[in-house]
């Protein structure tokens, strides 16, 4: 590479990153393309926690034994299906309602950016979300994966309340 073209790219790093150097960027892009293969793969739900932003009080949304998966391709599709503890088959449609509010399932295309992974989401058990963006904060540490989420208003739980999610995963072997 000449100096000129050397130059000229690192130019071209900086104007697409204000505030960033070169080096910095490089090393942001060679961070989101090491989660995302690091990502791809199965993942076990450990746990899941909702912060109340008002009080900063922590609950076991999906009880305190939730089960479910989190499946990455390599080719950015994602699914997405957790259900809290102690499902039983619903009776009544006011059983049927009840365990809507345990369960947290879309699917989608991904992709990465920084250390968050942003689905746009093409079908989900809540409609609101079919053709939104979920954002998804996520830090991997070996075969452990701990993601947030933004503060938003879920619609499972805290009744319009501001809360985010506090999610931990495991590699499913």
């Amino acid at each position: 590479m000449t100096k000129f073209s050397t130059t000229l790219a690192a130019a071209l790093l900086m104007a697409a990153s204000p505030g960033q150097t070169a080096e910095a960027h490089a090393q942001t892009q060679a961070d989101e393309g090491d989660l995302a293969e690091k990502i791809v793969g199965t993942w076990e739900l450990v746990s899941y926690q909702v912060e109340d932003k008002a009080t900063g009080a922590l609950i076991d949304a999906m009880g305190s034994a939730p089960r479910g998966r989190a499946i990455f391709t390599k080719d950015g599709w994602v699914a997405f299906n957790l259900e809290g503890t102690d499902r039983k088959p619903a009776e009544t449609d006011a059983d049927r309602a009840a365990l809507m509010k345990t369960l947290v399932a879309y699917i989608g295309r991904y992709r990465i950016e920084g250390d968050q992974w942003i689905t746009q989401v093409q079908t989900a058990w809540a409609p609101e979300w079919v053709n939104t963006e979920q954002r998804r904060s996520i830090t991997l540490k070996g075969d452990e994966a701990d993601v947030t989420t933004p503060w938003r208003i879920m619609p499972n739980w805290d009744a319009g309340r501001l809360s985010r999610s506090i999610i931990r995963f495991r590699r499913a072997r």
